[in-house]
C-alpha cells in the first residue's frame, strides 16, 4: 500500500514477478477492497500463487516510526513483517515509510545475534557494472565496531548474491592514506584488517566509489545517504544536459537519431531504478525497501532482490559468519 502510487504499481509488479519466477508465491498485504479488482482478471495459474491478506490501516509516509510500532499493529506493513516473523513468508518488500519499516522490522523480526543495528545496502553503478554500498541512511552515527559489522554482513551478501568468492571491501574515507580520516574510520580499518575472511583493500575516496575497484563500500549512514543521493542527482543532471545538447539545432537532432542506441544504453546503465531494492541487513528476516517513487518495472527489481536473497538464505549465512566472529573476533 506504500509509496507514491500504492497498489497501482505494486500489484502489477507482483504479477509480473510471478511470471518471471515460477516457484514464487506472493502475499499481497493491504486493503482487499482496493487490491481485489486489480487481480480478478489474472490467469488461474498466477492467481493460485497469490494470497490476499487484508489490513485495516496503512502507515502514512509522514508518521513517526515509534507511533507505527505502538499504534499500527493492524497496518499492512506490520502484518507483512509479522508474516515473515511467523514463517508465512520468506521476505517482505515495501515502498512505504523507510523509518517505520526499520523500526517495525527491528521490533518484529529482531536483530541477528552479534549485530547492534540494521544497515541499508543497495547496488550502485560503476564503470565495470555495479558494486554495493552500506549503510545508506539507517545509522547516522556509527562506531568502528558498527562499521565492522556492516562489512561482515555486506561481504556475506555480495558473496552470495553476486557469486563473488572474495568480495573486495573498502572503507569510504577522505583519502587513501592511513593517516587520513577521523578516529572512527581509522579504528574500523584496523578492525577490518584483523579479519582474514574479509578481503579488505583499504580506504577508498569518493571518486573511486564508481570506479569498480571495490565490490563493497562501507560507511556510516550519514555519508552513505549523501553519496547515494549525489549519485542519483548526477545521473539526472547528465541525462538533462545530454537532452539539452542534442535539441539545440536541427543538425544536433540528426546526430541524436544516430546516437540513439548509445544514449539509450547509457540511460539504462545510469538509471537508479535498475538497482531499485535496498536490503535491510542485520534482521532475522529479509526486508527489501523500494523507492517510494518507483514505477511497476522498478518495483519488480525490488521483488527480484528479495527472491534472490531468499534463495540464498542471506540471514542464515550472515548469522553463520557472525557466530565464527563472536567465537573468535580475531578471525583466526
Amino acid at each position: 500500500m506504500g509509496g507514491d502510487f500504492g497498489p497501482r504499481v505494486t500489484v502489477p509488479a507482483a504479477l509480473d514477478a510471478l511470471k518471471r519466477h515460477p516457484s514464487l508465491s506472493i502475499l499481497l498485504v493491504g486493503d482487499s477492497h482496493i487490491i481485489s479488482p486489480l487481480i480478478v482478471r489474472c490467469d488461474h495459474g498466477i492467481l493460485e500463487r497469490i494470497e490476499l491478506v487484508h489490513a485495516d490501516s496503512v502507515v502514512a509516509m509522514d508518521e513517526r516510526p515509534t507511533f507505527a510500532l505502538r499504534r499500527r499493529q493492524d497496518s499492512s506493513m506490520y502484518i507483512a513483517l509479522q508474516s515473515v516473523a511467523e514463517g508465512r513468508a520468506r521476505a517482505c518488500v515495501s515502498a512505504g515509510n523507510t523509518g517505520a519499516l526499520m523500526v517495525l522490522g527491528r521490533g518484529i523480526l529482531q536483530m541477528l545475534p552479534g549485530i547492534d543495528r540494521p544497515a541499508i545496502t543497495s547496488a550502485i553503478p560503476t564503470v565495470t557494472g555495479h558494486s554495493h554500498m552500506l549503510d545508506l541512511g539507517a545509522n547516522v552515527d556509527c562506531s568502528a565496531e558498527h562499521l565492522l559489522q556492516f562489512a561482515i554482513m555486506g561481504s556475506v551478501m555480495v558473496r552470495a548474491v553476486e557469486r563473488i568468492n572474495s568480495p573486495r571491501v573498502a572503507l569510504l574515507n577522505i583519502g587513501a592514506e592511513e593517516i587520513k580520516g577521523n578516529e572512527q574510520v581509522k579504528l574500523a580499518s584496523r578492525l577490518l584488517k584483523e579479519q582474514p575472511e574479509l578481503n579488505y583493500i583499504g580506504f577508498i575516496e569518493g571518486d573511486g566509489v564508481f570506479s569498480g575497484e571495490a565490490d563493497l563500500v562501507v560507511c556510516d549512514g550519514f555519508v552513505g545517504n549523501i553519496a547515494l543521493k549525489s549519485c542519483e542527482g548526477l545521473s539526472r543532471l547528465v541525462s538533462s544536459k545530454l537532452k539539452q545538447s542534442f535539441t539545440r539545432s536541427l543538425y544536433r537532432r540528426a546526430l541524436a537519431l544516430l546516437a540513439r542506441p548509445v544514449l539509450k544504453e547509457l540511460q539504462q546503465q545510469l538509471d537508479p531504478g535498475r538497482r531499485n531494492g535496498a536490503s535491510l541487513l542485520g534482521l532475522q528476516g529479509i526486508v527489501v525497501k523500494s523507492h517510494g517513487s518507483a514505477g511497476s518495472h522498478c518495483f519488480g527489481h525490488a521483488i527480484d532482490q528479495a527472491v534472490s536473497e531468499a534463495e540464498m538464505n542471506i540471514p542464515a549465512r550472515i548469522s553463520e559468519r557472525l557466530e565464527r566472529y563472536l567465537h573468535d573476533p580475531s578471525g583466526t
